[in-house]
């Protein structure tokens, strides 16, 4: 007996449906109906398309089907010896048996068990994105999902844990579809992704943040109040800071899923006013005739030491 592959005839995975069965079957249909298409194999695929539409929609002829395990679309193979035990009445020999009429005896009682004890199937996986804020990836949360299920939707209550990372694959057990004949439920994968945050940037479980800071406070350095995850904390930052440092708060990143926290790293950027009161512009006026100190003295001698090698 030549064995064929009706899954793949009709274009569908093995723990398809059957309204993925009846929409594929339609769709094919038209295609191959010898008044619709021109091709010369059109009446052949048509009736291809028809046979293993007729044992995959029949729930016994499908789970008879599917007891005889996968093999490539014409390999030679023999059904198992309790099939031709329980058949050996009405077909003479296997070999020369076809895969459509031997299924079609299920619907007159034959194949003994088979026709009475489909096989058990696993429910199929859903997937499905969600975008989170930071603050829930920090925290965790309880969120409703609306998955499609067939024509009907599903509502799915699930819990993000902390910890949560940007593009993580959460895998929740058993919240897919429902199994059949008493398999298991398959599973839920959810893609994360972070919200935008007004304030913070991400890279893995650290958080960044730019903190603008006046010449003076840069200079004499001075304790600010700055933004977290967890609420406002104090800062201190170090007398002579340049623009560009990173200044780290230890653990006031995201979770790490391992029962630590990234950091929380502030990045200084020095603002200047963009107007100047006569008292400040006669103060900056006082610090420039008494202050030493030269922003292009290190771009000068490097200037000057490339010009005397040469």
């Amino acid at each position: 007996m030549k064995y064929k592959d009706y899954y793949a005839t009709l274009g569908v995975p093995i723990d398809a449906d059957l309204d993925q069965i009846k929409k594929a079957y339609r769709k094919l249909a038209r295609t191959h109906h010898p008044d619709m298409s021109k091709a010369a194999d059109a009446e052949s695929r048509f009736k291809e398309v028809a046979e293993a539409y007729a044992t995959l929609k029949d729930p016994e002829k499908r789970a008879a089907y599917d007891e005889l395990g996968r093999h490539p679309a014409g390999e030679e193979f023999s059904p198992p010896p309790q099939w031709q035990r329980d058949a050996a009445s009405d077909v003479p020999s296997f070999d020369e048996a076809d895969l459509a009429d031997f299924l079609a005896r299920m619907g007159r009682g034959h194949m003994g068990g088979y026709a009475h004890e489909p096989r058990s199937r696993r429910g199929r996986d859903y997937e499905a994105a969600i975008q989170i804020s930071l603050e829930d990836a920090l925290s965790g949360k309880t969120v409703n999902l609306s998955l499609n299920e067939g024509h009907d939707t599903k509502t799915l209550e699930v819990t993000i844990p902390p910890g949560v990372a940007q593009g993580q694959k959460l895998r929740l057990r058993g919240k897919g579809a429902k199994g059949h004949n008493g398999g298991e439920n398959g599973d839920l994968y959810l893609h994360i992704t972070l919200a935008p945050h007004p304030v913070f940037r991400t890279d893995g479980h650290d958080l960044y943040f730019d903190l603008a800071l006046a010449p003076w406070e840069a200079a004499l350095g001075k304790d600010i109040q700055v933004p977290t995850l967890d609420g406002a904390v104090m800062l201190t930052v170090p007398a002579g800071t340049q623009t560009g440092r990173k200044l780290r708060l230890r653990g006031r990143g995201l979770q790490d899923g391992k029962g630590g926290r990234g950091h929380l790293y502030a990045v200084v950027h020095i603002a200047m006013p963009a107007t100047l009161t006569a008292r400040e512009r006669e103060l900056y006026t006082q610090l420039s005739q008494v202050s030493t100190f030269n922003p292009r003295a290190s771009a000068t001698k490097e200037q000057n030491h490339a010009s005397h090698a040469t």
